[in-house]
């Protein structure tokens, strides 16, 4: 089981490295499939990041909270090129039309949950409610993308 793990993490990690080195602002170079699976990897990377924070916040590890905060901060900032026009079907893209019909908002949130890592690293270690700091500044953007911009399962 943990090696299954190590593998599906290092190629999310891969697919990772993969879109930095090969940026996506020329969306001719990139296949539909290519993006569609990109915003996944990235979306995944946050999720397991975001339970590595909680575990090491409710642990008093914040240094290292901190680091994984600011990395899922320019992960939210990224994902807003990774929504053109041309991928809002196939390749098993959980991603709701109400993306395209209200792209503001969409960029919006992620702009706000990007800004909210950041602020979660500055008073996470100076809260005295650090699970609720989490709620409120991590997993709320989680749940308001969730509840209107991504298909129920």
């Amino acid at each position: 089981m943990k090696s299954q793990y190590i593998i599906n993490l290092s190629r999310i990690t891969l697919v990772f490295i993969m879109l930095f080195l090969f940026p996506i602002s020329a969306y001719s170079e990139l296949s539909v499939e290519e993006i569609i699976k990109g915003r996944q990897a990235i979306f995944s990377k946050n999720y397991k990041t975001a339970k590595r924070v909680q575990a090491l916040s409710s642990k008093g590890d914040f240094d290292k909270a901190k680091n994984l905060m600011l990395e899922m901060s320019e992960n939210y900032k990224s994902l807003i090129k990774y929504f053109p026009d041309n991928t809002k079907e196939g390749f098993g893209t959980e991603a709701l039309p109400s993306i395209w019909e209200n792209k503001d908002e969409f960029n919006n949130l992620m702009t706000k949950a990007s800004n909210n890592m950041i602020k979660l690293s500055e008073v996470i270690d100076q809260t005295d409610n650090v699970q609720g700091a989490i709620k409120s500044l991590m997993w709320s953007n989680c749940k308001a993308c969730h509840s209107k911009f991504r298909e129920e399962h």
